[in-house]
């Protein structure tokens, strides 16, 4: 093995070798006074420029090798230098995230908790075990049982069968405080589900709220209670009464599916505008507000804003919903003075971009009312669209035939996102809030918002950024061409009644 790798070390510098020994014997014949037959001179000179060409090969070769490991190098170079660069900024997000986490986790008013699908805690808020009157060592990677008393942990016990079987679980129940005054605890049970539609663990969210003097429950509740504590209990009948005691509890489960249906039936839902100004503090454009959407519970704080949109998702119900939305904006803009400039974002769900008679609906109500089409503008999911293109650039074309304007949100760099402008036709480009956030910090994100409002300036198409929440970052986009931006800089949603 040593002689094999002796020959490998001086295999390179054999031609060399064999050149300098045919050039001293060429040069000692061309010397000695012997004579030489002529053949073995040409022969001696074929060797040699044998190996010179040899060696003029080897070192072709070997500069190669080296241009190429040259540029291997200096690209691992650039990488280390981008993830140097990104460990940085990831570092410094990281902290950012942690304080404003801290600050939700201290001061958030909902009691919030996660618990794998064995029941053990891998998370919870200070709000959490503050009103369970527990320490954080109390609560952190213990399992339910252990810190819920048994009469309490036994009431839920269905609430957490069925969320571990996929479904969400509302449940309330009434708390007398030592100060006699009753609370009202809604408690939500969400599962938390995997790529492949596991449920490998569940939230649980509970909100409390004062009752009012007098105030009574749902006439129902206790006809609820008591059938729920009998299959619980089997002969054991638990009533809410006036009597002081510690606590008295009386859950009730609610079938969600229903109850956004009679939330849709009888208005409960609620509707509120954020503003869309110019980039620009010097322009003037017509009034647009991006409409979202409140339920009932969330303005009493039972459930935080946009909590239910996931469980209207999952049972479907967002065409119904979209739909009901579209419906109170159109006669909100029919109601208004002529000539008004107020128009709306109307935001669209995955699944109503499959509903083949939105569209049709859209049109029929439009024509109903008689109001300029060019004032609604349906914003897309460009996600969505992507992950159903056909039904979603038919979609589009017939809300465009109504004069309706289309709006791609979350719009990113990337090659899937620019090609999908050749399918559907956009008005208005809304890029994505994670590379608008970063580009006073990120010349990457910024160069890639400077792409994308070239792009669609050159298609005609309006550019909208989101998530703006400084001067800076107003004045940066303002400076590279973006035209309108939205975000709590310009304000924060409230409600559609009370817009100017």
């Amino acid at each position: 093995m040593r002689t094999t790798s002796k020959i490998s070390a001086i295999k390179p510098f054999l031609s060399a070798m064999a050149a300098v020994v045919v050039m001293a014997l060429l040069i000692a014949l061309d010397h000695s006074l012997i004579t030489t037959d002529s053949y073995i001179v040409a022969g001696l000179w074929v060797i040699l420029l044998a190996a010179i060409l040899v060696m003029i090969v080897q070192i072709a070769h070997t500069e190669k090798v080296f241009a190429k490991q040259f540029a291997q190098l200096a690209a691992q170079k650039e990488r280390l230098a981008n993830e140097i660069k990104y460990r940085l900024w990831a570092e410094k997000t990281s902290s950012e995230s942690k304080a404003k986490l801290q600050i939700v986790d201290e001061n958030f008013p909902v009691m919030l908790a996660y618990f794998s699908t064995e029941q053990q805690c891998q998370y919870h808020n200070r709000a959490f075990r503050q009103w369970f009157g527990l320490r954080s060592e109390q609560v952190e990677n213990r399992f339910l049982k252990e810190f819920f008393n048994q009469s309490l942990f036994f009431d839920i016990g269905v609430a957490i069968e069925r969320v571990l079987s996929g479904e969400t679980v509302q449940n309330q129940y009434v708390q007398q405080l030592a100060n006699q005054s009753a609370c009202l605890v809604t408690g939500h049970f969400m599962p938390h589900f995997d790529s492949a539609g596991r449920v490998i663990g569940f939230y649980m969210l509970y909100t409390p709220r004062l009752m009012k003097k007098g105030e009574i429950l749902p006439q129902n509740m206790g006809d609820q209670v008591a059938a729920w504590q009998k299959q619980l209990q089997g002969t054991k009948d638990t009533q809410i009464s006036g009597k002081n005691t510690d606590q008295q509890v009386a859950w009730v489960s609610v079938d969600f599916s229903k109850r956004i249906i009679q939330a849709i039936e009888q208005n409960e839902f609620h509707l509120y505008c954020q503003s869309i100004v110019a980039a620009r503090s010097d322009q003037e454009v017509p009034i647009c507000y991006e409409v979202l959407i409140r339920m009932a519970e969330e303005e009493s704080n039972l459930i935080p804003p946009g909590a239910f949109l996931p469980f209207v998702e999952k049972y479907n119900l967002m065409p119904r919903l979209d739909k009901w939305v579209a419906e109170k904006i159109i006669h909100y803009i029919a109601k208004q003075k002529q000539g008004s400039r107020v128009s709306f974002g109307i935001n669209l769900a995955r699944s109503t971009l499959n509903d083949p008679l939105f569209a049709d609906h859209i049109r029929q109500l439009l024509n109903a009312v008689k109001i300029e089409p060019g004032k609604l503008c349906f914003e897309i999911e460009t996600a969505d669209a992507m992950d159903n293109l056909q039904n979603t650039a038919q979609f589009v074309k017939k809300l465009r035939q109504s004069g309706c304007l289309i709006s791609l949100c979350s719009f990113n760099h990337d090659r899937s996102s620019f090609d999908l402008l050749k399918h559907i036709r956009a008005d208005f480009l809304k890029i994505d809030g994670s590379l608008i956030c970063n580009i006073l910090r990120d010349a990457e994100d910024l160069k890639k918002v400077e792409n994308i409002s070239k792009f669609a300036h050159a298609l005609k198409i309006g550019t909208i950024g989101e998530l703006v929440e400084t001067q800076d970052i107003r004045e940066r986009l303002a400076k590279i061409g973006i035209d309108y931006i939205q975000g709590f800089l310009v304000g924060c949603p409230f409600p559609i009644e009370e817009i100017q």
